[in-house]
């Protein structure tokens, strides 16, 4: 199976490192055109430089804040009054970690505002034109963690589950316009994320990072942290026409890590 993306405008969010940097590189080499989002414009352009331009595509930048709702909404707003997508990736940093019990409420709003609103208001902008065109994919990167909690993640495990359930909703919502909408629950990847929230778990039980790597690595089934870039494929053949029947799914790429079915 070849996977061709060519002449395809995918717009990729939290894009400067890990698991989005990896997605805007795959897309790009399969032959789309990618604009990337963060906040760290220097990381940006180092990107953008990178990507495989084979097919003559024109890849950017746009420097956003997800944690700032009101300036992203005029971002994007800007953005898409010149602009159109065919391929949106939602992804976001996520929030800090702690528990329940820590969490007040204007943490749950900020969470909300950083997780949700900035992943329905960028697709209700890309959704528009993806209509006229009759043709979309939308893929909103979460986590597993939707499924099955993880202990300190209390923010990002209960927006990330509103994320899930609006995802599937927009899908019957618009599938009739050749639009799909697909969830990609993550697993534990070899990413700088994932890399500071094992420190915080190793600090708070007083052992070494080293540790607490390999004790994560031995509930995973494959053994092993993911690989950024095969993640990217998931979410390359979903971006493509290959995929055109599947639509409001939940899909782990996690190497097996979830225990439930």
């Amino acid at each position: 199976m070849i996977i061709s993306l060519k002449d395809k405008k995918a717009l990729v969010g939290g894009a400067s490192q890990g698991l989005g940097k990896a997605v805007a590189a795959q897309l790009a080499a399969s032959g789309a055109s990618v604009t990337v989002m963060a906040r760290n414009e220097e990381k940006l352009k180092k990107v953008v430089s990178g990507l495989p331009a084979n097919n003559g595509q024109q890849h950017s930048y746009i420097v956003v804040d997800f944690a700032d709702f009101g300036s992203f909404k005029i971002k994007m707003e800007d953005y898409f009054s010149n602009h159109s997508v065919d391929i949106l990736v939602n992804n976001t940093n996520g929030p800090k970690a702690g528990t329940v019990l820590e969490k007040n409420d204007a943490d749950y709003l900020s969470a909300f505002n950083l997780l949700f609103q900035t992943v329905q208001y960028t697709t209700a902008l890309a959704v528009k034109s993806m209509k006229e065109k009759c043709y979309g994919r939308i893929i909103n990167l979460t986590s597993r963690t939707v499924k099955e909690p993880a202990d300190n993640l209390a923010l990002s495990n209960t927006i990330r589950a509103a994320v899930v359930a609006w995802g599937k909703t927009l899908s019957r919502d618009v599938g009739r316009y050749n639009i799909t909408v697909n969830n990609i629950l993550t697993g534990n990847f070899d990413t700088e994320r994932l890399t500071q929230l094992f420190e915080l778990q190793a600090a708070s039980q007083n052992i070494s990072l080293e540790e607490i790597t390999k004790k994560a690595e031995a509930d995973i089934p494959l053994q092993r942290l993911g690989r950024p870039g095969e993640l990217a494929n998931m979410v390359a053949f979903l971006a493509s026409e290959q995929a055109s029947y599947i639509t409001g799914t939940s899909i782990p790429v996690d190497g097996g890590l979830l225990k439930s079915i």
